[in-house]
């Protein structure tokens, strides 16, 4: 049950089903806007199944198709930022980043490196490409931005244990059940 197991058909299949998806949950951020930052996460992390049974390569190119069509048709700019600078990546990346002798606390110092150098470029961004105001932050002071970011590490250590999680649920439960409802060996 490896990555040799699918044709090129059923990878492209897949490809195109976990874009489509990825798709929808990132429009639902049009209809649910609370959910910003949320449903670009879980959209990245249908990538999971890309990652885990057709291979990295493959997973960048829904992640490519994905993020342009995020860009183009979203209302919601900031949410595809979001998707492209990191959740989109972030499971390939991730992937990665454990499939390397890295180990601990060097690790997890990299991850949090790579999260704070997405966010702060996809921020960047925002403010000066899209040019989203961000001006609710001015009034909550100077270390509006520091303590955002800080959160954002606490908030990203817990997604990286979560998708983690997800990963060993799916190749313990799921991925037998997407294979037989996909008709794949």
């Amino acid at each position: 049950m490896g990555k040799t197991d699918f044709s090129s058909t059923s990878k492209t299949a897949l490809g195109g089903i976990i874009a489509a998806l990825s798709v929808v949950t990132m429009f639902m951020t049009a209809v649910i806007p609370t959910l910003t930052y949320a449903l670009p996460a879980v959209a990245g992390v249908l990538l999971i199944v890309m990652v885990v049974d057709i291979g990295k390569k493959w997973a960048f190119g829904v992640y490519a198709a994905v993020s342009v069509l995020s860009l183009l048709i979203l209302p919601d700019k900031e949410a595809a930022v979001m998707y492209v600078f990191f959740f989109g990546h972030y499971p390939i990346v991730k992937a990665i980043l454990e499939g390397t002798r890295l180990h601990g606390v060097v690790l997890w110092l990299i991850k949090l490196l790579v999260f704070n150098a997405c966010v702060v470029a996809g921020y960047l961004v925002i403010l000066y490409v899209f040019q989203l105001p961000f001006d609710e932050l001015e009034e909550y002071g100077k270390w509006a931005v520091a303590g955002l970011l800080g959160l954002g590490n606490v908030v990203f250590v817990i997604y990286d244990v979560a998708v983690s999680r997800l990963v060993a649920l799916y190749l313990l439960k799921w991925r037998k059940h997407l294979r037989k409802l996909l008709k794949f060996k």
